[in-house]
């Protein structure tokens, strides 16, 4: 049987992970990715939030339920692995590193 759970870290409690769904880590992962361009400052997490959740599949998020959580928890973990950076200003903005 395959994992349908996936292990994401925090990038502000280095060295703790937690278990989550893996369908919907991936599809949020996948439409954050999406939105957010390449260069800061990026997007604060609002308009990131405002962007993403009509690419968010209905059957795992309807009417974009648990964005919010999701959101933060992909961010957090995307933070951590490097994949994308905050941008040095106030509210948080995010942006794609590396790509």
């Amino acid at each position: 049987m395959p994992d349908d759970k996936i292990e994401i870290e925090n990038v502000n409690i280095p060295g703790r992970s937690e278990r989550v769904d893996r369908a919907k880590y991936s599809a949020m992962r996948e439409a954050l990715l999406a939105v957010l361009p390449s260069k800061a400052p990026g997007l604060t997490v609002a308009a990131a939030k405002e962007a993403l959740v009509p690419l968010l599949p209905d059957d795992l998020f309807p009417q974009g339920k648990t964005a919010g959580w999701w959101l933060k928890a992909v961010q957090l973990d995307l933070e951590a692995k490097g994949v994308i950076k905050r941008a040095p200003q106030k509210p948080v903005h995010l942006y794609r590193h590396g790509t």
